[in-house]
């Protein structure tokens, strides 16, 4: 595997990964390269978006379509994402962190747009995940500067060393369809730890990870972010739950008119 130099040594990121749930990376990619990115996903909102399936992009404001916030599959609809998620170092840190070959299974895209961005529910990525063993992580790539104002994500170090699953509720925020209905405990408190930082900075979480973001309070500044989402090869879907659930869903946010 060939890290930056500016990459800690991996038994570093694998020690820090399973002590805390999560690494950090700042900067994974140098200002060239987010420069890039980001003009590539310029174009893929303008050119893409419309192709999309309207179960793959929400809107926080489905009225306009300037308000995207947030985007799944994007490996699906355009070979510049395809390569990033399948190609890069995220792929590479996954591999790290989990311990074991990791399979791409989405590229995702978050925002939250000035003003009017909502809050991320703390939640577990795994509860929708329906795998088992539970060996999976997801990279999460600031594309502008993120912090307390705009809604820097959050994680509960250690969390992933709990049994099972914590209990989750409907949330009524698109794109986040469960949130923990317990969280707030003393431990939660204690543990948090907020991941403010610029452009280029990688988070990685295990599928396990309580984690949320704040709404963005900001007049001015959204909150770009890439997902990236791998299960370790030991992993195995319950395909079957997935489609029943994911079908619930979409039936719900139509009835809805969320989408």
């Amino acid at each position: 595997m060939s890290l930056s130099k500016k990459v800690p040594e991996t038994s570093t990121l694998k020690d820090d990964f399973d002590r805390d749930g999560f690494i950090a990376v700042r900067p994974l990619f140098n200002a060239e390269r987010m420069a890039e990115i980001n003009r590539e996903l310029d174009r893929y909102l303008r050119d893409c978006v419309p192709l999309m399936s309207e179960t793959d992009v929400y809107y926080e404001d489905k009225a306009n379509r300037a308000t995207v916030k947030q985007m799944m599959f994007l490996e699906r609809y355009d070979p510049f994402f395809s390569d990033l998620l399948k190609s890069s170092l995220v792929h590479d840190l996954a591999e790290t962190v989990l311990g074991e070959p990791a399979i791409a299974q989405n590229m995702e895209y978050f925002n939250k747009p000035p003003g009017i961005g909502k809050q991320t529910p703390p939640h577990q990525d795994g509860y929708y995940f329906k795998i088992d063993p539970p060996q999976a992580v997801t990279g999460w790539l600031a594309l502008e500067p993120v912090d307390a104002e705009n809604g820097c994500l959050q994680y509960v170090r250690g969390s992933h060393r709990g049994e099972g699953w914590r209990p989750h509720g409907r949330s009524e925020i698109l794109g986040f369809s469960q949130g923990i209905t317990d969280f707030g405990t003393p431990d939660d408190i204690a543990n948090t730890v907020a991941m403010p930082g610029g452009a280029g900075m990688l988070l990685m979480h295990h599928c396990k990870t309580v984690h949320w973001a704040s709404p963005n309070r900001s007049p001015t500044r959204s909150r770009r972010a890439l997902g990236f989402v791998f299960y370790g090869e030991s992993a195995r879907p319950d395909e079957a739950a997935k489609r029943a659930y994911q079908a619930k869903l979409d039936a719900e946010l139509k009835a809805a008119n969320k989408i």
